[in-house]
């Protein structure tokens, strides 16, 4: 990140567009390179001299993170060492690493604070506490301060409608939702009903990419005048069910959505709720966004705009002007 925006920064974008989309980001804004190759991020760094590095690349599906390790592990743990190779001969200083609350594994304590136990369950937490945990001897030994932000789950899209989720295959739980309230598939299947929360469904604690977005330019400020990182919880301390999803989507929707009740996939917490005072005592974050019915609101906006004007829209995705993430 460069001096500039509303935030007073400049933000570039490096992706090798393997999942991401050129559409997504403006034109002079992205710089097309690969993590798996340290001489991309080494020409892109030496380019735009940013101050800081933001990290978000990585896969995230907890249920092919256990059928599939090795991607995990080699793609998110080894191109991020290239990434933190990079940096040291750049002398990039200040790095935002985006984790996640599956490092915490299955919670001993509700809403989950940032001092609890990591012991992640599946291999995509797992390598995520990798890189925590690489990032501290970092600092010890080299200087490099870093922040570990651990989102609980992101979702919304931006409240004008023209950014928003465009995965493929997808396999987050509220525009699966979504999908099958369009009609883009015939049902939405819920995985475990004998969970031991109050409906049987596992419970996930939901905040909007807005205020996500927020609180990366707060922690950035925050190492700059402390020179230090920190680690913060990310979300908003209410949790909802699947089936509460699933009955707040129907009414945001107006939709009917058929519902396909399934078995327990491997690697599901039965709940994850975050306490997030930390992050609202040292950055002055809140969550001003997530609502769970602003959450679906701003998603089924943009899910209307990007795929319900024509028929197969995952297919032609990449032809259309709108822009996505």
């Amino acid at each position: 990140m460069k001096e500039a925006d509303r935030f007073g920064y400049e933000a570039v974008a490096f992706d090798n567009l393997s999942l991401g989309h050129s559409w997504a980001v403006p034109r002079r804004s992205l710089i097309k390179g690969d993590l798996a190759r340290e001489a991309d991020i080494l020409k892109a760094l030496r380019k735009v001299k940013p101050l800081a590095v933001m990290h978000f690349a990585s896969h995230a599906a907890v249920g092919e993170s256990v059928a599939n390790p090795q991607k995990y592990y080699r793609e998110n743990l080894t191109n991020a060492m290239n990434l933190f190779s990079a940096m040291l001969k750049t002398k990039v200083d200040y790095f935002i690493f985006s984790s996640t609350c599956a490092t915490y594994g299955e919670p001993r304590l509700m809403p989950i604070p940032e001092e609890h136990p990591q012991n992640p369950v599946n291999p995509y937490g797992d390598s995520k506490l990798m890189i925590e945990r690489i990032l501290t001897w970092y600092g010890q030994a080299y200087g490099l301060k870093s922040t570990f932000l651990r989102y609980f789950n992101a979702a919304g899209a931006d409240a004008s409608g023209t950014i928003g989720e465009v995965h493929e295959p997808e396999a987050h739980l509220i525009p699966l939702v979504l999908d099958a309230a369009l009609g883009r598939r015939k049902e939405i299947t819920v995985f475990g009903t004998d969970y031991p929360t109050p409906d049987g469904t596992c419970v996930r604690d939901y905040i909007h990419v807005t205020d996500l977005a927020v609180s990366h330019y707060l922690a950035l400020k925050f190492m700059i005048e402390k020179g230090m990182g920190d680690h913060f919880n990310l979300g908003t301390g209410r949790g909802y069910s699947v089936k509460e999803v699933i009955a707040e989507t129907q009414r945001v929707t107006g939709r009917i959505i058929p519902v396909n009740f399934g078995t327990r996939r491997p690697g599901d917490p039965p709940e994850l709720v975050g306490k997030t005072d930390k992050a609202q005592n040292l950055l002055g974050w809140k969550a001003e966004h997530s609502s769970l019915e602003n959450i679906l609101k701003t998603a089924w906006n943009w899910h209307k705009n990007w795929f319900g004007k024509t028929p197969r829209a995952g297919k032609t995705a990449s032809k259309r002007k709108s822009r996505g993430s």
